[in-house]
């Protein structure tokens, strides 16, 4: 990204899940309250059904202060390779623009690379409040499934 350039954000994170446990854990309801967020928020209502189309809406609840939030449309869903949506807040800070998500998932067997892409940010502040709630939202996900064996599709009796 230059300085004469929009802003768009560009993450990826190697997950020890299959590409399928991945897959649903980012567009299952109950999943996806689990990890969205940075740290410290909650979800405390998914509307989530990814057929393209459809619209979606995420409540977040941060430590200290009053819920807001997230919505959009689904633009892609092909289960589980590949899931795109806008995205857009509400009520929207001033120097908000709706964004498109890409979420691109690659099969590395026992492991799935998750490729993100997001923008196009109107300011380099709303790209790095992204960046940072992604990254730890990522973060959050990749607990998740290792603290949770049977979201991975590993029998839990038999894991070391």
């Amino acid at each position: 990204m230059t300085a004469n350039r929009t802003p768009v954000l560009r993450l990826e994170r190697r997950l020890a899940a299959s590409r399928a446990t991945v897959y649903r854990a980012l567009t299952d309801p109950q999943e996806l309250a689990g990890w969205w967020g940075p740290r410290g928020f909650t979800t405390p209502s998914v509307e989530f059904d990814p057929r393209i189309g459809n619209a979606y809406r995420i409540a977040m609840q941060p430590p200290a202060g009053d819920p807001f939030h997230l919505s959009g449309e689904f633009l892609d869903a092909e289960p589980p390779i590949r899931l795109a949506y806008t995205f857009r807040w509400t009520p929207p800070h001033p120097d908000d623009r709706e964004t498109t998500v890409t979420l691109s998932l690659e099969d590395r067997g026992e492991e799935t690379v998750v490729r993100l892409t997001q923008g196009e940010f109107a300011t380099r502040e709303r790209y790095e409040l992204h960046r940072a709630g992604w990254t730890e939202s990522l973060e959050r996900l990749e607990q998740m499934l290792a603290e949770a064996p049977a979201l991975r599709g590993v029998d839990a009796r038999t894991s070391v």
